[in-house]
């Protein structure tokens, strides 16, 4: 069991920079998916390694014992290691559990400051008396698209046209919640935190591009964009740190990316990207395997120190 709890701790350091060769070479929209399901599954497999530790050197305790009905204590090795190997995953744990707890608060307390900035809007536009220029899209129910004056007077009117239907992508596609769930996943394990800066850029470029559709012209798109992120100086402080902006991220590649017709089209990725992509799929597999494989193994052990026999197990 020890052996296999290492697996799912460990491929997060493979994994991560598998994704991002991927997904560097997805359309946008599928990049953003699969770093997401990349961060969650890790996440995942990762935390639950961290519990599958803790249970045999806790089992040496009085109250687990009892509460377990366990007869004699897991075996896992020598006590001392089995004992050092639970309070290390234990603090881990937990100090995983509070950095979790907290951005989510953090993260909620933030929209509930700016959704009250926008109370008295009821429309899908939020406009904001502000000089500095920025806008964003703030979700919630329902989601709204907020600006500043600072930024109307910035753009033209084709291009506020461009702005607000890249703020409505990133609203329509719940991009903030894809934003949340690798934040927080990069809480649970240090590799995951590579995930943020390519997942943040994926779906920008899933905005741009679909701006792009809407007003029918890509030049437009772009100049809306390099403008918006021209006259931006600093984002608002009632602008919550997990929303998206049109102005956020690499802009010049962005804009580059728009500029280029034949980005318009599906990549498609070369043989070494596919390559690169089988190792990813088996990356998280074995992640994922070997932390169901752990558990079940720790099943076992639980059964044997309730004193049962192995054909009692079987059945």
């Amino acid at each position: 069991m020890t052996l296999l709890v290492w697996v799912p701790l460990l491929m997060p350091f493979l994994a991560v920079p598998a994704a991002r060769r991927v997904a560097a070479a997805l359309a946008p929209r599928h990049a953003a998916w699969l770093l997401t399901a990349v961060a969650l599954t890790l996440a995942a497999s990762s935390s639950a390694a961290l519990a599958v530790l803790v249970v045999p050197g806790a089992s040496y305790l009085p109250l687990v014992a009892v509460l377990g009905d366990l007869v004699e204590p897991l075996t896992a090795g020598p006590p001392p290691v089995a004992v050092a190997l639970a309070l290390a995953a234990g603090g881990l744990l937990l100090w995983r559990t509070a950095l979790v707890a907290a951005a989510a608060l953090r993260e909620r307390a933030e929209l509930r400051r700016a959704r009250a900035a926008v109370a008295g809007t009821r429309d899908e536009l939020a406009v904001l008396r502000d000089e500095r220029p920025d806008a964003y899209a703030l979700p919630g129910r329902p989601g709204r698209i907020v600006v500043t004056t600072g930024m109307l007077r910035a753009l033209e009117p084709a291009e506020r046209e461009a702005l607000f239907a890249h703020e409505r992508a990133h609203l329509r596609g719940r991009h903030h919640l894809l934003l949340v769930l690798v934040e927080l996943a990069a809480r649970c394990h240090p590799a995951l935190r590579a995930l943020r800066e390519p997942l943040a850029y994926a779906l920008e470029r899933t905005a741009d591009e679909s701006a792009a559709a809407a007003v029918g012209d890509r030049r437009l798109a772009a100049r809306a964009i390099g403008r918006a992120a021209l006259a931006t100086r600093a984002p608002l402080p009632a602008r919550p740190g997990a929303v998206r902006a049109a102005t956020a991220g690499p802009v010049p590649r962005r804009v580059a990316a728009l500029l280029d017709t034949a980005t318009a089209g599906r990549p498609v990725l070369p043989r070494t990207g596919r390559l690169v992509a089988g190792a990813l799929l088996v990356c998280l597999a074995a992640s994922g395997a070997t932390a169901i494989g752990a558990a079940d193994d720790l099943h076992t052990h639980i059964e044997i120190a309730q004193g049962e026999t192995a054909a009692d197990a079987a059945r």
